[in-house]
Parts: structure tokens; sequence; C-alpha cells
């Protein structure tokens, strides 16, 4: 694919974690093209496939400068954080193509208490729910009874983005309200403290991920995608961005897809579409199989990190294709196709992530595991002066490989984790074994 003129396109990928990385991949490896690829900020694993840029992705002036002088084609938004921004308002008010939703649209992301109250307008299945401004009127809710007894477990989010953070599924009433205090008054999300919290009924079941590419109107489903999101093994500990992801077919049946995508997917789009914002870019739907049928526990207005390495690796479809379709309404007429079988993503982070982590060791072994047949993502990385690959982020990276089945692909993962070691590296054993609920 070219642009006017005959030249190579040239696309800026903005973010710096796995999820981008993955996405430049797969545009190189699905185009029929060469394209010309910058990443703001990236990251060293990045630099490798695509040219740096050293701009913030919260920094719209500085971006769309860059986009101008460069005489980018299109623009592609990784992270949450400026689509709840506005950075696609923006683009577009300059005339400059750039796929993502707008930031009316990425409040169904940013903030808690706005989904909530439009899942309810829009009877999409969900947990009950309160809202609350305060920490004394989340603890007196809490211990109204509404969410049963004190034993039961009940679940705090904090209202706003908070990196993958801002959820507590406490197991008791008293672990919620410490919960409201770490979210509320402690910042212990890492964001400020929230000034609103959702306090909500704990659901019981398996979650899936379903993801679709959407124009607006038209959408395209993604393969389903199951992510671990606690740091220890068999889901305990406190949530993470995720330490790993799969894709099979045995994470949903196709007849309970189907009422995700009649009692969830398609009302969302049409809500959206009633409320003036229809929804164009990348929605993702965080949905809990329970006894009564699906329900709906979150959307993202992007990509989730790590089910797009999980996702991407099976995608056929040219990717520049389809976020061109997004943009132009044009979805309807794209097929988009998905090799058969299944695929993993097993994630490495620093010690003590999600806490305070140590960074800055060696990594050695990167060679080695990208022979073994899986992809080797960056997510957390930098090199020193000599070159070396060295582990910076919470996440350092991701191992992901797809297969005719699960076991082969996780095989293939966790053999490329074996190559890999730095001081201070952990990762789950159980990805793709856990039912993670």
């Amino acid at each position: 694919m070219t642009a006017s003129g005959g030249r190579k396109m040239k696309i800026l990928v903005i973010g710096s974690g796995g999820r981008e990385h993955a996405i430049i991949w797969s545009l190189h490896k699905t185009s029929s093209a060469p394209l010309n690829i910058y990443c703001a900020p990236g990251n060293a694993g990045i630099g490798q496939l695509a040219q740096i840029v050293p701009i913030r992705p919260d920094d719209h002036s500085e971006l769309a400068q860059f986009v101008e002088s460069e005489k980018i084609d299109l623009t592609i938004v990784g992270p949450e954080a400026p689509l709840a921004a506005g950075l696609v308002d923006y683009f577009d008010a300059r005339r400059l193509a750039i796929v993502g939703p707008s930031q009316a649209a990425a409040r169904l992301e940013a903030s808690k208490v706005f989904s909530k109250d439009f899942m309810a307008r829009y009877d999409i299945p969900t947990a009950a729910y309160r809202v609350a401004d305060s920490p004394s009127k989340a603890v007196e809710i809490i211990r109204s009874g509404e969410f049963g007894s004190p034993a039961s477990p009940v679940v705090i989010k904090a209202d706003g983005l908070a990196a993958g953070k801002g959820v507590v599924v406490a197991s008791s009433h008293s672990e919620g309200i410490k919960a409201i205090e770490d979210l509320m008054i402690k910042e212990v999300a890492g964001v400020g403290s929230a000034t609103k919290v959702v306090v909500e009924e704990a659901l019981e079941g398996n979650e899936v991920s379903v993801l679709i590419f959407s124009d607006g109107r038209n959408y395209r489903l993604m393969p389903s995608a199951r992510d671990h999101k606690r740091i220890g093994e068999n889901d305990t500990g406190p949530n993470t961005g995720g330490m790993g992801s799969i894709t099979d077919p045995s994470i949903i049946k196709a007849e309970v897809l189907d009422r995700v995508v009649r009692e969830i997917v398609e009302p969302t789009l049409a809500g959206a579409r009633r409320e003036g914002f229809s929804f164009r870019g990348i929605l993702f739907f965080g949905v809990m199989l329970t006894s009564d049928g699906p329900k709906l526990l979150e959307y993202n207005v992007r990509f989730g990190d790590p089910e797009t390495q999980a996702i991407l690796v099976r995608l056929r479809t040219d990717l520049l294709s389809i976020f061109e379709a997004m943009r132009s309404g044009t979805l309807t007429g794209l097929a988009v196709d998905w090799t058969a079988g299944s695929s993993a993503c097993v994630v490495v982070a620093n010690r003590g992530y999600p806490g305070k982590y140590e960074s800055g060791a060696i990594i050695e072994g990167l060679e080695q595991a990208e022979l073994v047949g899986a992809e080797v993502f960056h997510a957390g990385t930098s090199q020193n002066r000599a070159g070396r690959f060295t582990a910076m982020g919470g996440r350092v990276l991701g191992l992901t490989a797809a297969a005719e089945n699960l076991p082969d692909a996780l095989r293939l993962c966790y053999g490329a984790v074996d190559k890999i070691h730095w001081d201070g590296m952990q990762y789950r054993r159980d990805i793709g074994r856990s039912r993670s609920k």
C-alpha cells in the first residue's frame, strides 16, 4: 500500500508498550507493501521496527506538528490516556488522519461512573452498583447490607483511568472499606485520589475479553481472549495491567458469544450513536460469564494489553486496511480473517511489580528466545550505551505465539521464557491453565 505519488505510506503509532510493539509488528507482517512507521515515544524493542520519536503521548501540539511536518498519512493511538484527553478531536479539528474514538466516546473507559450509567440506560446486563462521591458515602453503602453480609465479596472501582490498577475485588466488606481508603485517600492507584468510586456486586464466573473493530455502525469481531490480571499464580495477589493472555475456542461457546453480541455489543454501538458519539476504533468488552448469562464488567476504548499480542499474532488481513476502513466507515465491505487454532502471551515483569519495582538489569537470552518460535514483544525496555537491552518498566516483555492448539502455543511461549534471564524477573507459570476469574 502506498501513499499519493507512489511513496511509502507513513504511519505514526502512539504509545510505548507491548501493545504498540504488537501493532507495529502486525502492520509490517500483514501489509502487502513496505511502510514507514514511526512510534512516539516507543521503546527499545519497537526501535527495531520503527523510527522512535521522542514525543510524549499527552503532548498534542508536538504530535500534530510532527505529523504535519513529516506528512504522516495515518496516526494510530495505542493507550487510553491520549484518547481520554481528546487527542482524536484535536487531530480531527486540524484535518489530520487518525484512528481512535473521540473524547466523548472515550468516557466509556475514562469514567467508571459514566460507563455504568450508560449500561443502565441501554439495559446492558451488568453487575448491580452504587456510586459514591466521598469515602464516608462509599463506606455507608457497603455497610448498608445492599451488597450482602460483611463476609461477602464486593468490588470497588475508582472513577478514572488507573492503568488497570483502579479496580479492587475485595473478598469481604472490611477489605472493601480498606480499598476505599486506598483509592480515595491514599492514592494507591497511582493517579491521585479518586473523587468518586463505584461500589459493585461481585459476579461469579469466568471472564472473557471480546474485542471489535468498529466504524461507528459496522463491526468485526476479533478472536475472544482471556486475560490473567492477578500478579500471582492461581489468581492471587493484586491486579496488574495483565500478566498473560490466551485466545482459544474453549474460552466462550458460540451460542454464548451470540448473546454477548446481541445483548452487549450491538446495544452499546446503538446507544453510542443515540448519544451522539458513534464509536470508531477498537472497543473492548470485559465480560463475566455468569450462571445468569454474560454480564458486562467494563469497557476499554482501545486494544487491551496483553490481549493485543495474543490476538494480532493470528491476524491474516492487512491491519492497515482495517484501520482505514474503520476511519472511512467501510468495514461492512471488508472481510477480516484469522488463523485457526489458539495463541498465548506470557508477560515477564520486574520484581516488585505492580508496586514499586526494580529496574535496570541487563536482559540475557533475547536472541535465543526468538529462535524458539515465539514473538518477543517489548513493553518496558531500554538500551544502555553498549546496546544491551535493560529491563526498565514494570512489565518488560510479552512472549507470544500462535499454534494449532493452546498447549502448543503455551509450550512455545514458555520455551522462550526459559531462554531469558535477568536478576529480578518474575512471571506466572499458569497462564492458560488458570481460569482467571
